[in-house]
């Protein structure tokens, strides 16, 4: 999706970088990973979702998915997590977090958009396991005035229908959900079981696109021990800074 026009012409007039974010949210904790390693100067725009500031007419003249984050640089408004950190890797060259080979570098996009088309069965088994995210029920008033203007995606749409629905989501869906978390793990276990890293030799977008499904996922209780070649690849991540400082620093009841 990358870059849009935004209806809210106030952020056009930002100067340097801004992120508006959640401190618990996997897509936001992507791109602060980033903002990090990067080692760049941002200013920080809380969203309280918990509080419907995600719904506003002001936040959605900026991100018209009303969710978070989203990134203005010099005016220009980036959405997406991926293409947010594809974004800022691309803009600031120095510490560059892709690969050198084009081969390596298709692996690492695999592995990004992997994570992107599947971030609503991680959102299906977040939003079915943890009792604190049935506060994000929309009301019926809120729901009107978000089928009207969320206009972007029509996935997320469907999302919050069957979430705000009387009945929720089914045992169907959760399982379905589940089997695709199931599935990725799996493929991310076999990859790591012979490499320290997602694609090529080193730290990339693609290690920090995944790492910050485990942080939301322990919250849900989610059976890592299943993949035991994770656990060397997560903890080599949470020592790094920007681990530290892109997460832990947001949320620092995860540091106990």
């Amino acid at each position: 999706m990358g870059i849009i026009k935004p209806t809210n012409k106030s952020v056009e007039s930002f100067k340097g970088l801004h992120l508006y974010h959640t401190g618990f949210s996997n897509c936001a904790m992507r791109v602060r990973i980033a903002l990090e390693e990067k080692e760049l100067e941002w200013s920080s725009h809380l969203v309280d979702i918990l509080k419907g500031e995600n719904l506003t007419k002001v936040y959605m003249g900026i991100n018209p998915n009303a969710v978070v984050p989203t990134l203005v640089n010099d005016g220009v408004v980036v959405i997406d997590s991926a293409d947010i950190i594809d974004y800022l890797d691309k803009q600031f060259s120095p510490g560059s977090l892709r690969p050198v080979s084009a081969e390596d570098e298709q692996v690492m996009y695999d592995w990004m958009y992997l994570a992107r088309n599947n971030h609503l069965s991680i959102k299906t088994y977040m939003y079915g396991n943890v009792d604190f995210l049935q506060n994000m029920k929309k009301t019926s008033e809120e729901m009107d005035e978000y089928r009207k203007n969320q206009s972007f995606d029509s996935a997320l749409l469907e999302f919050h229908e069957r979430f705000n629905s009387n009945e929720g989501f089914t045992k169907t869906e959760l399982d379905k959900a589940t089997a695709v978390i199931d599935n990725c793990f799996k493929h991310m276990d076999e990859r790591l079981k012979d490499n320290d890293w997602l694609a090529g030799d080193g730290f990339s977008l693609a290690d920090i696109a995944w790492i910050p499904q485990l942080v939301i996922l322990k919250v849900a209780k989610y059976p890592f021990e299943n993949y035991p070649n994770l656990e060397k690849w997560k903890n080599a991540i949470i020592q790094r800074p920007s681990f530290k400082q892109g997460v832990l620093a947001w949320l620092p009841e995860m540091a106990n």
